[in-house]
């Protein structure tokens, strides 16, 4: 321990081992998947932080693991954005800084057991802070939130319908924290155990009493994934093969056929040929299709992506536009200042358009279905409110064939078991290039993946369901009470710093002066 001490008190190696720190818990996602490593992936992350020798140290502490954590959880970006990655994980992970300050300012030293009683509400709560202002749309959006690395754990997925994501982080971060008590503080292991207690007290409390979505009838829903089309001519190319892999679906009795992101590169009054081949394909299956137009629009200025059903008498009207873009992806943010984004890597040339609101459609025979384009799924309140204005079915339109045999693919789809478990809607998650998949209401997979290597048409047996969850009924409450602990602890800091101040002896009096101002010589 000495020795290790020794090694970590060179800036440079205890900055890389805090970078590496914060990599770890990125195991835990797609694609290796890992769910279980999450509980005790901050362990050495937060043993490093809370032997920091100084405050300034921890706080750098906790930005190096923020570093690592946003450089492992995006390293898929680099054949794109290059060093600009680099940029962005270091902007990102300084937002780590006051967590890596809360770490040593409560389990630092020789902790009470009293302050690491707070440490496992008031640590969690910070992280959990980190994870709210990181996931605003123009830093990136909700990618890689700690909690959504369980997206396989059912337990875990009973949660996320009481308290969304959010109360999966907050849990994650506490059971780190107190198995790093464990470790660090032995004076202190009964409040660590008591965490780890309350935490599978609660888990298995949300097991038992949390509703559960009532399901009924079921209906049948394609999936189109033509697999990647490029070159000369690919939006013709990308279309025509849409229609042959849709065009074998006749017969099936579908209730609805979803197409990918940038399905179709062309508006649709601006090639009435394509209309008329989709309206064919619509009364040839007997079911409406949902397709994405990414295209400059005929009736307003700029580029839209967005999600047009189209039935058996043409289009229906039913359109939604995306309304958050993917930053670098699909605008610059600030582009005056970083334009020169679009130089070094793949950045958008031009800056998307906006939607304004969200949109439930009505698909025929009376599905009403919740439409989200791209990474919009990453986002719980968007499926939250979709579902809250009468969603039957949540549904994801993505693309992924920039980010091909990456861990990107897999880590998109995950998501949409989080966002059906939160809400208790079924989700259709439909891409050009994989992966593509579906799950149920309780956040488990129908059926198989398309991987990344497919280019296929397949059919889902969707149960639909009713009934509304915790999350859905009250929101993000999990994210409101940490805030309202973190207020309360610095409350609590704040009258106690006073007190000591209060109690602390006077300063001794300074020397007497003459008549004549200088300092009394006792003696003379």
């Amino acid at each position: 321990m000495k020795t290790l001490d020794r090694r970590l008190a060179s800036t440079w190696r205890r900055s890389a081992g805090a970078a590496v720190a914060g990599a770890l818990p990125v195991l835990a996602f797609p694609g290796p998947a890992l769910w279980w490593w999450a509980w005790v992936a901050l362990v050495p992350w937060l043993l490093l932080a809370r032997t920091a020798p100084t405050w300034k140290r921890a706080a750098y502490d906790g930005w190096c693991g923020g570093f690592g954590f946003m450089l492992a959880m995006h390293h898929w970006l680099l054949p794109n954005l290059h060093v600009f990655t680099f940029v962005i994980a270091a902007l990102l992970g300084a937002l780590w800084a006051p967590w890596g300050w809360l770490v040593r300012r409560l389990l630092g030293g020789t902790p009470s057991v009293r302050g690491v009683a707070a440490s496992l509400v008031v640590l969690p709560s910070g992280w959990l802070a980190v994870e709210l202002v990181r996931s605003w749309e123009g830093l990136g959006g909700p990618w890689g939130v700690l909690g959504a690395s369980q997206w396989q754990a059912a337990p875990a997925l009973r949660l996320a319908s009481v308290g969304g994501v959010w109360l999966l982080s907050f849990l994650v971060v506490a059971v780190n924290v107190a198995v790093a008590v464990l470790v660090a503080v032995r004076r202190a292991r009964v409040p660590a155990l008591a965490g780890l207690v309350a935490t599978a007290a609660a888990t298995s409390a949300a097991w038992v009493w949390s509703p559960r979505p009532d399901a009924d009838e079921r209906v049948a829903i394609a999936v189109v994934q033509p697999g990647i089309v490029a070159g000369r001519d690919s939006a013709d190319r990308r279309f025509d093969r849409e229609e042959e892999l849709t065009r074998r679906l006749a017969d099936r009795d579908l209730d609805l056929i979803v197409w990918g992101e940038s399905s179709v590169g062309f508006d649709l009054d601006d090639r009435p040929d394509l209309a008329r081949r989709l309206t064919a394909l619509s009364r040839e299956t007997g079911a409406d299709i949902l397709v994405n137009v990414d295209a400059r629009r005929s009736d307003k200025p700029g580029i839209y992506k967005s999600s047009v059903l189209v039935g058996p008498d043409g289009p229906t009207g039913e359109r939604y536009d995306k309304m958050r873009l993917v930053p670098f992806g699909e605008y610059v943010p600030a582009r005056s200042l970083l334009g020169w984004a679009t130089s070094v890597g793949e950045a958008a040339g031009e800056d998307r358009r906006r939607g304004s609101e969200q949109v439930v459609m009505d698909a025929g025979d009376g599905l009403r279905i919740g439409p989200m384009v791209c990474f919009e799924s990453a986002f719980p309140d968007m499926s939250r409110r979709l579902a809250a204005d009468g969603a039957e079915v949540l549904l994801a339109q993505s693309s992924t064939s920039t980010f091909q045999h990456t861990w990107a693919p897999e880590q998109h789809a995950s998501l949409a078991a989080l966002r059906a478990a939160e809400t208790g809607r079924p989700m259709v998650h439909a891409t050009l290039t994989g992966v593509s998949a579906v799950y149920d209401a309780n956040g488990a997979r129908i059926g198989s993946w398309l991987g990344t290597d497919a280019s296929a048409s397949r059919v889902y047996e969707v149960p639909l369901t009713h009934g509304s969850t915790p999350y859905v009924r009250y929101g993000d409450w999990t994210p409101r009470a940490a805030l309202l602990i973190l207020a309360a602890w610095a409350a609590a800091e704040g009258v106690r710093a006073v007190r000591l101040r209060r109690s602390a002896p006077p300063p001794p009096a300074p020397p007497a002066r003459t008549a004549h101002g200088s300092r009394a010589r006792p003696g003379h």
